[in-house]
């Protein structure tokens, strides 16, 4: 993603469909009657954005940045840059179902966190590494986000058609230490600036009853 850093000089990554209309899941669970903890797994582009959006997501505790889709082997960021190891740099995303739905989550994702349409790149980033995909950690989730595409899709919120991958979730391998809150270490970084910080104030224009401020250890 920094090899494509004089790219990203000139071109911000803009979400096609940044508009409050933007639908809720048809197929969604109701809020769970009681504190709980689950876990979605979302990789669309660099993960530093991914991570930093939802981290500002009302009802999630914690979100890691890391590789899913490849081996344990192969998830080391020289090794998954090359665009070869099957891993997608991604983000674990630990939120309360009594507090946010998972489709509510698909939402965030597909309207702010990242362009749903962009095949193997995003933005600036090129490579299968930067694919969009959603790997599901069960058959309800597998279920709902196949059936949000569909509904996008149907409805044509975008100009093009949703490309993204969705896929069971073999296993989740966290980032090295230097990823993890990039954006809140590195605000004024220029790949920051352009690519991430514009997903944050879109997150909390389009979903202000979604956005709470960044809470440090989350």
């Amino acid at each position: 993603m920094k090899a494509a850093f004089a790219a990203a000089l000139t071109l911000a990554v803009a979400s096609p469909a940044l508009a409050a209309s933007f639908p809720d899941p048809a197929q969604d669970e109701p809020p769970a009657s009681a504190p709980g903890k689950e876990t979605a797994v979302f990789a669309g582009g660099c993960f530093w954005g991914i991570q930093a959006v939802f981290e500002r997501v009302k009802g999630v505790t914690h979100v890691t940045a890391g590789y899913s889709g490849g081996n344990a082997e192969t998830a080391h960021y020289e090794m998954v840059s090359t665009g070869a190891t099957g891993h997608a740099e991604s983000a674990q995303v630990v939120f309360d179902p009594s507090k946010i739905s998972y489709g509510q989550l698909l939402k965030v994702f597909f309207s702010v966190a990242h362009d749903p349409t962009e095949l193997n790149y995003q933005g600036p980033d090129m490579g299968t590494q930067y694919r969009s995909a959603i790997f599901y950690v069960s058959p309800e989730q597998q279920k709902a986000a196949e059936a949000y595409i569909d509904q996008l899709n149907k409805a044509k919120v975008f100009d093009d058609p949703i490309v993204t991958q969705v896929a069971p979730l073999n296993a989740f391998y966290p980032a090295e230490d230097y990823h993890q809150d990039y954006l809140v270490h590195h605000p004024h970084q220029p790949y920051i600036v352009i690519n991430d910080l514009p997903k944050i104030a879109d997150l909390k224009r389009v979903w202000p009853d979604l956005y709470v401020e960044y809470q440090p250890g989350s």
